[in-house]
């Protein structure tokens, strides 16, 4: 069975004056992105576990730990942690926990919530135990 893991940022951590997001931005909009992507890997028949993160080392101790509980197929890394440029610093050290803690695990990027079973899909298939 594939077994996908989601990460995003906690929707009550965004900063939503930060002008790299869109206006009207909102952690209502970003929590019905989460559970669309929850229900459209459960509608493929995946495993999936959503991990959504605080922006800063407890976010990370939070990632590491879920990533050392599951073998995944593919971790999907939401955009909320890779767009906005001030959070660059954060997004590396997202990808070097992923890296280090599931190293078989394809890693792929949605472009907004409603796709990451799209972006799972892309790359699960290919790495399937």
């Amino acid at each position: 069975m594939t077994r996908v893991l989601f990460v995003g940022q906690k929707p009550e951590t965004v900063d939503f004056s930060d002008p790299a997001l869109p206006p009207g931005f909102d952690a209502k909009q970003i929590q019905a992105g989460i559970d669309l992507a929850e229900s459209t890997m459960t509608e493929r028949g995946w495993d999936n576990d959503i991990c959504m993160i605080a922006p800063d080392d407890s976010g990370i101790a939070v990632l590491t730990a879920q990533l050392a509980r599951v073998d995944y197929d593919a971790v999907v890394v939401g955009g909320g942690l890779r767009i906005p440029p001030k959070g660059l610093v954060f997004f590396e050290k997202v990808i070097n926990a992923i890296h280090q803690g599931a190293p078989k695990a394809a890693i792929a990027f949605n472009t907004r919530p409603e796709d990451t079973a799209e972006a799972a899909a892309r790359w699960a298939g290919e790495h399937q135990r």
